[in-house]
């Protein structure tokens, strides 16, 4: 970044294995999860919260913007996919599923977004990732169609 560049930009990443496979077992997800957050350090954002569920991740940054959004979540899944494959976790080959959801925030909203990605279990306990995932979307205004959300199997 140039000198006299000052941001502030945080934004919420979510995505899921390919097919939305359950593979984030609870055994694995604090090494996976770590290594993602070693990861977002080395791009140069700041790493303030990486959980989830088997079925899907939510990664919470303060955004570098020499690094626009869509090559960070491509090098998070690149490098992670090849973390989780050469770890052995899975007898197959892991994937992360095509597509990611993107959430932008103000400071005000640190404590609260962070609070919520910390509370996942107790979260989808009462409700899927398919229905959190459509209230973001509705939450945002953001316009989808069905045939490009990922594919969800619940």
């Amino acid at each position: 970044m140039k000198p006299g560049t000052f941001t502030q930009i945080y934004i919420q990443l979510v995505f899921s294995p390919l097919y939305r496979d359950r593979l984030l077992h609870q055994s694995i997800r604090p090494a996976v999860f770590k290594y993602m957050s070693g990861i977002i350090t080395q791009l140069g954002h700041k790493s303030i919260i990486v959980n989830g569920m088997s079925d899907h991740v939510h990664l919470f940054i303060g955004l570098n913007p020499s690094l626009s959004v869509s090559e960070t979540v491509k090098e998070i899944k690149r490098a992670s996919s090849v973390f989780i494959n050469e770890q052995h976790f899975f007898s197959g080959k892991f994937q992360w599923q095509s597509g990611y959801g993107g959430f932008s925030y103000s400071q005000s909203h640190i404590e609260k977004v962070y609070d919520y990605i910390l509370n996942q279990e107790s979260h989808h306990a009462k409700r899927t990732f398919r229905e959190e995932y459509l209230d973001f979307l509705k939450k945002y205004d953001i316009e989808f169609e069905n045939q490009y959300l990922f594919e969800f199997f619940d």
